[in-house]
C-alpha cells in the first residue's frame, strides 16, 4: 500500500496533524495507524469487576483513538508554560499562538466554554506568597476542563470527522518497525494484533507520534536505526489523595495547582501534576504488565476526594543511560509488593517508618477511591532520593495548604512518565532521518493533551505547505 502521510498512533498529536491538513485542503492521502480500537470500542470492564483484569492484547485506558486523552480528565492547559520543552523548539510565542488555535478546535467538537483558574486574582495571589514562603514555584495555569465522559464524546466527534473527510483509519495494527533505504523512512512494517499478518506500508512522509505508552518503543527504534536522540527525563512519584475540604480552596480558586520545588538535600526537581478535584484514582496496565496509578476526573460525577500526582524528575547521562528502563524497574518492584495491583499508604505510616494496614484504610476519614489497591509500604520499593524528594515537597505543600500533609493522607505508588527519549529534531519536526516525523509525549517534547495537539497542528501545516 502507498500512502502520502501515515500516522502511528491516534493520539491527539496524530490526530491534529490529520485535522490540520483537512482543514489547510490538503488532497495528500492519509492513512492513520493505531494498535487499540475506535473511542466507542474502548471499554474498560473495571466498572463492573471493580478491579483490574489486565485486559489483553492492551490496556483500554492507554491505548485507542485519542491515546490516554480518553480515559483522562480531559485537562487542557492554556499556557505555552506548561506541558513540556516545545516552546524551546519552536518559540514562546509560536507556542502560545498555537495553543489558542488548537484550544479553539476543541470547541468547535463540543468542549466546555469555561475555563477554570482565572478569575480571583487576589485569592491567587494569597496562594503565591505561601508558595513563596514553602520555598515553592506557582504556575497559573488557564485550565479547560473537558470531563472524562465528555472527552469521550469530544473525541468520539473527532473520529467521525477525519473519517468522513476521507483519512483512513486502520484499527488493532501496531507498527512493528519502520522502513529504511539508506538515511530515508519509506513508511512503516504493521502488524494485525487479531490474525498476525503483517504489511508493508509505504509513505512520502512517516509521523510518529505513539505517546508515552509509545515512549520505550520509539527510543529502542532509535537507538537501532541510530536515528539522532538523547535520553531525556524520567518522573518517578505517587499520587496523592485527601479530601476535598483540604483543597477546597486552590480547587476553587485555581482548578489546578501547579507547583515546583527543588526540596533539599538533593534539589531534583518536584512538581505537582493532573489535579482532580473530586475525582477518582485509577490504574494503567502497560504491555509488560506493568501496572502504573493515574487518576480523573467527571464532569457530573464526583467523590468526596481531590488527587494529585507529585513527580520527581530523573535525569541520567553517563554511564547509565536507559531512564525508561530505570523507572520500569522501580515500577515492577511496586507491582510485585502489591502482587501485580497498585500500592496506598498513608504519609503518616511512612513518617512513622510502618505499613499500612486494609483496617487502619477502614477506620481513616480518607477513603481510597481506587477499590483494589493495596495497603501496603511503598517505602520498600521507592529509590531512597525519591522517596526523600517526595516527603520533603508533600511538607512544603502543607504550607500552601493546610492539612495535605495529615497522617491520613494517601499516596498510591507508582506514578511513573516514560516520555524520556527525546528526539532530536528541527523547528519544523524532521529527524535526522529523511521523511520522518516524531511528535508528541514520545518524542520527549511535550507532556499533556493540548502540546501534543499543537505539535499536531504545526505538523499538519508543515506537510499541506508541500502541495
Amino acid at each position: 500500500m502507498k500512502k502520502d502521510i501515515v500516522i502511528v498512533g491516534a493520539g491527539p498529536a496524530g490526530i491534529f496533524t490529520a485535522i490540520e491538513m483537512i482543514k489547510k485542503g490538503s488532497k495528500k492521502s492519509i492513512l492513520i495507524v493505531e494498535k487499540g480500537q475506535s473511542v466507542e470500542n474502548r471499554h474498560c470492564p473495571k466498572d463492573k469487576t471493580q478491579k483490574c483484569v489486565s485486559c489483553k492484547p492492551y490496556c483500554h485506558i492507554t491505548t485507542g483513538f485519542s491515546g490516554a486523552g480518553a480515559f483522562s480528565d480531559g485537562k487542557l492547559s492554556l499556557c505555552y508554560e506548561v506541558g513540556g520543552d516545545l516552546p524551546s523548539l519552536i518559540g514562546e510565542a509560536k507556542a502560545q499562538e498555537t495553543i489558542d488555535y488548537a484550544d479553539k478546535i476543541y470547541l468547535e467538537f463540543g468542549a466546555d466554554e469555561h475555563i477554570e483558574g482565572i478569575s480571583n486574582s487576589e485569592e491567587v495571589k494569597k496562594i503565591r506568597i505561601k508558595a513563596i514562603q514553602a520555598g515553592l514555584k506557582l504556575v497559573d495555569c488557564p485550565i479547560r476542563h473537558m470531563g472524562t465522559e465528555k472527552a469521550q464524546n469530544i473525541y468520539y466527534a473527532i473520529e467521525q470527522y477525519l473519517l468522513s473527510n476521507g483519512v483512513e483509519i486502520r484499527f488493532g495494527e501496531e507498527c512493528q518497525d519502520l522502513i529504511l533505504e539508506g538515511n530515508e523512512c519509506k513508511g512503516v512494517r504493521i502488524k494485525n494484533a487479531r490474525t498476525g499478518k503483517e504489511e508493508e506500508i509505504f509513505a512520502d512522509h512517516t509521523v510518529v507520534a505513539t505517546g508515552r505508552r509509545g515512549a520505550e518503543w520509539l527510543e529502542q527504534i532509535c537507538a537501532e536505526y541510530g536515528i539522532a536522540h538523547q535520553p531525556g527525563t524520567v518522573d518517578i512519584g505517587v499520587r496523592v489523595e485527601v479530601r476535598n475540604e483540604i483543597m477546597e480552596k486552590v480547587n476553587e480558586v485555581l482548578y489546578e495547582s501547579k507547583l515546583i520545588g527543588y526540596p533539599k538535600p538533593f534539589k531534583n526537581k518536584v512538581r505537582t501534576f493532573c489535579q482532580n478535584p473530586g475525582g477518582f484514582v485509577s490504574q494503567e496496565n502497560y504491555d509488560n504488565d506493568l501496572a502504573v496509578v493515574n487518576g480523573h476526573s467527571y464532569k457530573e460525577l464526583k467523590s468526596n476526594n481531590t488527587n494529585l500526582a507529585i513527580l520527581c524528575s530523573h535525569n541520567f547521562s553517563y554511564p547509565f543511560n536507559q531512564p525508561i528502563s530505570y523507572a520500569q524497574k522501580v515500577g515492577e518492584l511496586t507491582n510485585m509488593l502489591g502482587t501485580g495491583h497498585i500500592l496506598v499508604q498513608r504519609f503518616g505510616d511512612i513518617l512513622d517508618g510502618k505499613r499500612t494496614w486494609e483496617k487502619e484504610l477502614a477506620q481513616s476519614n480518607v477513603k481510597p477511591t481506587l477499590p483494589d489497591a493495596v495497603a501496603g509500604d511503598i517505602t520498600a520499593a521507592m529509590p531512597y532520593r525519591a522517596m526523600t524528594n517526595i516527603i520533603g515537597f508533600i511538607k512544603a505543600m502543607d504550607h500552601v495548604v493546610e492539612g495535605f500533609a495529615s497522617y491520613e493522607t494517601l499516596l498510591y505508588s507508582p506514578e511513573l512518565k516514560f516520555y524520556s527519549n527525546r528526539v532530536k529534531m528541527d523547528s519544523d519536526f524532521n529527524t535526522s532521518v529523511k521523511g520522518l516525523h516524531c511528535l508528541g509525549d514520545s518524542s520527549g517534547w511535550t507532556r499533556g493533551l493540548m502540546m501534543a495537539s499543537v505539535m499536531g497542528v504545526l505538523m499538519g501545516r508543515k506537510l499541506s505547505e508541500e502541495e
